[in-house]
């Protein structure tokens, strides 16, 4: 399944839209994560846990949303926006939302 930030694909005619379809993910970050982050805030440098804690949790909301694409017979999802939010301490929230569409035959 095709998935892209844009509103066309070159090369496909879109027939249908099949709706909005999203997904949602809700990472709370353990204390360990919290403790290794601050040693490299201190220290300086990337925090690889959560990079990859932001990585998942974006990968899984791709996923779920395709997944809502294929029960309702897409092809596609165009116009993909991905969020981030934080919500209270340690806590994001990821979501990713686009349309389903189905290309003409």
């Amino acid at each position: 399944m095709i998935i892209t930030t844009t509103a066309t694909i070159e090369n496909h005619k879109i027939s249908a839209y099949k709706g909005i379809v999203t997904g949602e993910v809700i990472v709370g970050a353990n204390v360990i994560k919290d403790v290794f982050a601050s040693f490299t805030d201190f220290f300086g440098g990337r925090s690889g846990a959560y990079e990859k804690a932001l990585s998942d949790a974006r990968e899984t909301a791709l996923h779920e949303m395709k997944q809502q694409a294929e029960q309702h017979g897409a092809d596609a999802i165009v116009g993909v926006d991905i969020d981030y939010e934080t919500i209270r301490s340690g806590m994001l929230m990821v979501t990713a939302s686009g349309t389903a569409v189905s290309f003409s035959k």
